[in-house]
């Protein structure tokens, strides 16, 4: 779960402005930690286990729930994200970066699928649960999109996974503060079946520095520093590319631990180590203390890594490769 961005954000800031204070007053909660060590090269500090718990090995119908109002190309992107996953593009591509989360096998020898495909979307442009929301907030926005009259979506408890995203106006317990998003699985109780879900929210007008850098600085308003590692966001809108690669995040992680009994490290599985947040702030070789690695550039400067559908490009964040026990993505110098 993309819970350690937040301190990746915080890390940034204070490498750079470690003599500058960062009070409740600018938002940010004062947290005691150790800063995350990326494991862009070879890590025997790694502890991933399985857990002989299931992966999502059967093709995988997503399913958006688009909470609040959103805008129609901010959409586009995401769709034409999770239509990458399984299309070719030129490489380095969104598809190739997936073969790594495929690497992942179940207790029979099973990998996780190639197969991702977008098989339905639901419009709660009404707020159904309000604008503010609690993490089990997201199974009954699920249960309302499975039971609605006005397009319903199918409860697939065989192969469905959903995804709730919110507009940057809804706020969540816990995001920007914790979290940038999270997955889990419903309770049957709440919503007539366990499935897989996650939760990803637009930090565009709340914490864009927190949730989408690098496409923007995490200085509490302040412009970024010579050599921050700031830069465009490659499809315009810096709350939506950033969306990406925690969608991305999420995606690989609820594909590899669903139902949190399958790969992670550590010994809680309320608060795992998965194969994302092993990763978190390396997008290409040579990675680490707030440089996101080597990356591409489009022709306007935006950074990249990674090409999609439809001549879309992306920053997507690199996960933990089994096999060859390190950070890796298809960008990779080595």
């Amino acid at each position: 779960m993309l819970k350690n961005q937040i301190l990746l954000a915080l890390v940034l800031y204070t490498s750079l402005f470690h003599s500058l204070p960062i009070s409740r007053s600018q938002n940010h909660p004062i947290f005691s930690f150790n800063q995350q060590k990326n494991h862009e090269g070879s890590s025997n500090l790694i502890d991933l286990k399985y857990h002989m718990g299931p992966v999502l090995t059967s093709p995988i119908n997503i399913y958006i729930i688009w909470y609040g109002k959103w805008d129609p190309n901010h959409q586009s992107t995401i769709r034409d994200f999770i239509s990458s996953i399984s299309s070719p593009a030129p490489s380095p591509s969104v598809a190739e970066w997936w073969s790594t989360v495929t690497l992942y096998t179940d207790q029979t020898g099973s990998n996780v699928t190639k197969n991702v495909a977008l098989s339905g979307q639901f419009s709660d442009h009404a707020y159904s649960h309000g604008k503010s929301l609690t993490r089990l907030s997201m199974q009954s926005i699920i249960k309302n999109a499975v039971t609605s009259k006005n397009g319903t979506l199918p409860l697939n408890y065989r192969n469905g996974l959903y995804l709730v995203l919110t507009s940057p106006d809804v706020q969540v317990q816990d995001f920007c503060r914790a979290v940038c998003g999270f997955h889990y699985f419903t309770y049957a109780s709440v919503a007539g079946a366990t499935v897989p879900y996650a939760w990803i929210g637009n930090s565009g007008a709340q914490c864009p520095g927190m949730c989408a850098y690098p496409f923007a600085w995490p200085g509490g308003g302040l412009p970024p520093p010579a050599g921050s590692g700031v830069m465009g966001p490659p499809n315009g809108d810096p709350g939506t590319d950033g969306m990406i690669s925690v969608i991305a995040h999420e995606l690989a992680e609820v594909s590899t631990n669903p139902l949190i009994n399958a790969w992670y490290a550590g010994d809680d599985p309320l608060a795992p180590n998965e194969i994302g947040d092993f990763c978190l702030g390396v997008y290409g070789s040579g990675a680490g203390g707030g440089y996101t690695g080597n990356v591409g550039k489009d022709s306007k400067g935006n950074g990249f890594n990674f090409n999609g559908v439809k001549g879309r490009k992306y920053l997507v964040q690199w996960v933990w490769d089994p096999v060859r026990g390190r950070c890796f993505g298809p960008n990779a110098l080595d």
